[in-house]
């Protein structure tokens, strides 16, 4: 089964198993006697996403290594920044392998991890220990943590195949409680800005016809006959008798000819009209009250004030 560690499985990683999964560098403390283990190092997920491995750095109890913790013995606090590690003991962390590099983690290197938290145990509560200092959760005692020894046979490698085995076979490791996982979702309010296209209105552009009386004036030329008479020079002058030739009924023609105007209309182009539309840009500034949630914590040791009442 490959593992990833979280950052190089996605950047913005949410996952199914938290919804707080930033976790790292928090303080882990063994939930037998409240004993500070050492520091979450990294983070270990499938390739679905799914919250497995808690990657410790037991600099606290031997220096220098790291183990894996299945998240099914974990419990988290994010009021306290602290892992609270199930039923783990020094024993099973000088047991397990060390972590250095996660190409070495195949299926036969969680078989050693696994083998290690399958081991039985018997410890002392941690409810019926020495008092320790009150952030330390009380509420949900671990999975592990009994009055008397556990006799439960652990389960033989041999129950488990590398082809066939799958990590909600054993949810005692791998799955989460809500109990030991409790989230307290802080909500907030924020301002959304949108944008919504409504009309404010229509501008119609269309066309009618004007008529107007129009007056032009156009010169016209007529002809008409003007008949002059005028005495000649010789006037009185004694003719030849040959010369004279009286003939009846000569007629003289001439053409006379006139303009008349020719009035038409012809419709031309006067001007042309394009209609677009532009857009102007307005900031409009609104204020609104917004609500967030915050975190208080109130801390109590019950355990202390009986002390002191004694």
């Amino acid at each position: 089964m490959v593992l990833y560690k979280l950052q190089d499985f996605a950047a913005d990683y949410t996952s199914p198993d938290f919804d707080n999964y930033e976790i790292r560098d928090f303080d882990v403390y063994s939930d037998i006697n409240n004993e500070k283990v050492g520091t979450v190092k990294n983070i270990l997920v499938d390739d679905t996403g799914r919250f497995r491995y808690i990657v410790v750095d037991t600099g606290f109890w031997i220096f220098g290594k790291q183990v894996l913790l299945p998240v099914g013995r974990s419990r988290i606090s994010y009021s306290d920044r602290r892992v609270y590690a199930t039923g783990l003991t020094q024993e099973q962390v000088e047991s397990l392998p060390d972590f250095n590099d996660l190409e070495r983690v195949d299926y036969d290197y969680e078989e050693q991890v696994r083998g290690v938290y399958r081991t039985p145990f018997a410890e002392t509560p941690l409810e019926t220990s020495a008092p320790v200092e009150a952030t330390a959760p009380l509420d949900t005692p671990s999975a592990y943590a009994e009055t008397t020894p556990r006799t439960t046979t652990p389960a033989s490698r041999s129950t488990y195949d590398r082809d066939t085995y799958t990590y909600d076979r054993e949810p005692d490791l791998y799955d989460t409680s809500e109990r030991n996982h409790q989230n307290l979702k802080l909500y907030e309010e924020r301002l959304i800005a949108n944008k919504t296209r409504v009309k404010t209105g229509e501008v119609s552009v269309g066309k009618h016809v004007e008529t107007d009386r129009a007056n032009v004036s156009v010169p016209v030329e007529k002809e008409r006959v003007v008949i002059e008479r005028t005495t000649p020079t010789d006037a009185g002058r004694r003719t030849s008798p040959g010369e004279v030739n009286f003939r009846e009924g000569e007629v003289a023609r001439m053409d006379v000819h006139e303009e008349t105007p020719e009035i038409r209309k012809e419709a031309v182009v006067r001007e042309e009209v394009k209609v677009n539309k532009v857009v102007e840009t307005d900031t409009v500034e609104a204020q609104e009250n917004l609500r967030r949630e915050e975190l208080d914590v109130n801390k109590s040791n019950d355990r202390s004030r009986k002390k002191r009442r004694t």
